[in-house]
């Protein structure tokens, strides 16, 4: 996917078919996406029961384009029974979620098998293998989005859920995305006992730039649309900053005693193109609880009358890079 002025969803709240009480009740909170989730978290005895709750559930849905549905890994039969459910269901999901891929011939293969039924959804895969991390790049080519999939790489690898540990695959992950406009999201927090690293990790990827993050509990959602939802203020920051530097002729100028000039005018455009896509897509159903979705319409044209602030300066001064509930019964190990 290579349209960087998509929208990008920021909460991904995973919800295990194991009921369809379950999955209905989860529609009633703050998420951007519902992941009904057919993997890890539906036992194998379970799983022709959880495709038939996944199969009504996408009828009941209230929104299907913002719903997601996680497939079992291709090349299982268990795949190809929830292929086929998707195929023959009279009610799409938005967005599919691929687990355990290791290359680009298996996200382009499902958008093949999907296609002979009619079904043109958004494709997004968990990266959890090293294999799939080799070949990040082409797979963020070749999908919609990237979601790190940190138990099973992590275990893979021999090592514990860490930072450190899981660093160099988030950095390749932020940058193969932004080559190609890719949706990159993380992995689920499960230290649902210690709501500061919740915090401490949104922050850290943000910085990296991540554009989402999973939530496998409800009550972790409120934080993370906060942090890294649409926010009116650097919506209205982003436009001054544009302003600010077509005043300057597209040179450098000074804006609130910082110096901005094309790369922070280029990062400021996708800041509000991307602002604009998220409320256009997601803000019906999340703007009540994080006001987000309606920042686009508090930033009125007075941005224009903000930039009188701003001071050309001499073209050949440099300017540095800018810096930058009610509990539901789901396993913390279903958004691996």
């Amino acid at each position: 996917m290579t349209d960087a002025t998509r929208a990008l969803p920021r909460s991904i709240l995973y919800t295990p078919a194991l009921s369809l009480d379950l999955v209905v009740k989860a529609w009633s909170y703050d998420a951007d996406v519902h992941l009904i989730d057919l993997e890890d978290a539906v036992p194998p005895p379970g799983k022709a029961a959880a495709r038939e709750v996944c199969r009504v559930a996408l009828e009941k849905a209230p929104a299907p384009a913002n719903t997601a549905v996680r497939i079992n890994p291709l090349g299982t039969l268990d795949a190809v029974r929830d292929l086929l459910m998707l195929a023959e269901s009279p009610v799409r999901p938005g967005i599919v979620v691929m687990t355990m891929v290791d290359s680009p011939v298996e996200v382009r293969l499902l958008r093949d098998v999907l296609a002979t039924a009619g079904a043109h959804p958004e494709i997004y895969v968990t990266l959890e293998t090293p294999a799939g991390v080799r070949a990040v790049d082409a797979v963020a080519e070749a999908a919609d989005g990237l979601i790190l999939g940190s138990a099973d790489l992590a275990a893979t690898l021999g090592v514990e859920i860490t930072w450190a540990g899981l660093l160099a695959t988030r950095q390749a992950m932020a940058l193969a995305c932004a080559r190609y406009g890719t949706a990159c999201v993380d992995t689920a927090n499960f230290r649902l006992d210690a709501p500061e690293v919740l915090a401490e990790e949104i922050e850290r990827v943000r910085e990296l730039g991540f554009h989402g993050k999973v939530a496998v509990h409800p009550g972790e959602l409120a934080t993370i649309n906060r942090a890294l939802r649409p926010d009116a203020a650097e919506l209205r920051h982003a436009r001054r900053v544009t302003e600010a530097v077509r005043a300057a002729d597209g040179g450098v100028a000074l804006l609130d005693g910082a110096m901005v000039g094309p790369p922070f005018a280029r990062r400021a455009r996708m800041t509000v193109e991307r602002g604009n896509a998220w409320n256009a897509r997601f803000a019906p159903t999340g703007a009540a609880a994080s006001g987000a979705g309606t920042a686009d319409a508090q930033v009125t044209d007075s941005h224009a009358a903000d930039s009188r602030a701003a001071e050309p300066i001499a073209a050949d001064s440099t300017a540095a890079e800018p810096r930058s509930a009610e509990p539901l019964p789901s396993d913390p190990e279903a958004a691996r």
